[in-house]
């Protein structure tokens, strides 16, 4: 029995080390949510981190929960523009810097459905566009009336992880590559 320990032994102790070792520490995935504070106001906002989600956006919902929403991060910042495409539903936008500062707020409304022989081109040149007016690199979208409600104004910041979040954005644009 004692030869069987002695030789087992440095084994088991291998192959333990072996389990423990990695080259790196795995990276955490990013969440689908977010929880950020607006004018004092908890919010729980989807993340669009990478175009298509971006793009997608909050198109075809019927309702948003008032206190959620979805937050869309660029990791370029810079002057962006949102438009209604296929939403049904009034919706506010917020735009922030990196610093989380608001640089712009649009109530924005709904649009006419694209029509049966429209295309997609005609379709999107006629949605109204509402821009950020100046540099950004995230907006925020909520129900219809409700930034006004809690007297979000530009200026204001919006406090969450900004650094965080913009790595699972970057992480997620290298995935896509």
């Amino acid at each position: 029995m004692t030869d069987f320990r002695s030789a087992i032994f440095p084994l088991l102790a291998a192959l333990a080390l072996a389990c423990t070792e990695s080259e790196s520490p795995p990276q955490p995935l990013p969440p689908e949510a977010l929880w950020v504070e607006i004018a004092g106001e908890p919010f729980e906002l989807e993340l669009a981190l990478d175009a298509a989600s971006r793009h997608r956006g909050l198109s075809g919902r019927l309702a948003i929960e008032p206190n959620g929403g979805m937050l869309f991060v660029n990791t370029v910042e810079r002057p962006h523009a949102m438009v209604m495409r296929d939403c049904a539903i009034p919706i506010d936008v917020a735009f922030l810097d990196f610093s989380g500062e608001v640089v712009a707020i649009h109530e924005m409304r709904p649009e006419l459905p694209r029509r049966p022989a429209e295309s997609q081109r005609e379709y999107e040149s006629r949605l109204r566009v509402y821009p950020s007016g100046a540099p950004a690199g995230f907006a925020i979208e909520t129900a219809g009336g409700r930034l006004g409600e809690i007297g979000l104004r530009v200026g204001d910041r919006v406090a969450f992880d900004i650094a965080s979040t913009l790595d699972f954005a970057r992480r997620a644009r290298a995935e896509q590559r």
